[in-house]
């Protein structure tokens, strides 16, 4: 009788445990991952061009309009999933999108590029994660909206599909180009 009591308390636990967080995942703020580098400069960073190899970019590079930075990769499934929209947004709409290729190999990630065709006005090969690191982020796709100066105003974690640009990135890039004017 022992026995099966000892069975049963871990199984009570594993069960109440899953439901806990079955109904957490659920939750709307539960897909909101917050980030420390909201109404704060991008961070710091000289890394290679993925394009020249040889080019150093630095944050400076990214300042100057309203801009998206999008973290992708080749190994990453999520990235295909988005890559369309991102194409369209650099066709359709008057947004820059920079690019981190993000623990990547460059000739893979140029290969991944021509197939896919190139939405950027540059990547930069973060081959070792520095910069996805100090912009904390958890995977890609990622992409975070900044303004003219530099100063990151929105992040969006994972794919960025239609609805996630129209509802949630668009307005705040058209309120920031606004206030260029």
């Amino acid at each position: 009788m022992s026995f099966q009591k000892s069975l049963f308390i871990p199984l009570a636990a594993f069960l109440s445990m899953t439901i806990f967080l079955g109904f957490g995942f659920q939750l709307e703020n539960a897909k909101v991952l917050p980030s420390a580098l909201i109404d704060k400069p991008l961070p710091n960073f000289q890394l290679r061009d993925l394009q020249s190899g040889q080019m150093l970019r630095s944050a400076s590079d990214l300042i100057g309009e309203v801009a998206l930075i999008n973290v992708w990769g080749t190994w990453c499934p999520n990235c295909v999933i988005e890559h369309p929209e991102l194409l369209k947004i650099s066709r359709e709409q008057n947004v820059k999108i920079f690019g981190i290729n993000y623990r990547d190999n460059d000739d893979e990630a140029k290969t991944w590029l021509r197939k896919y065709k190139d939405p950027y006005v540059f990547s930069v090969s973060d081959d070792q994660g520095t910069l996805a690191i100090d912009l904390g982020v958890y995977g890609a796709p990622e992409t975070f909206v900044i303004d003219k100066n530099g100063v990151i105003r929105k992040r969006h974690v994972g794919p960025l599909n239609a609805k996630v640009w129209e509802e949630e990135l668009k307005p705040i890039v058209d309120h920031l180009k606004g206030l260029e004017e």
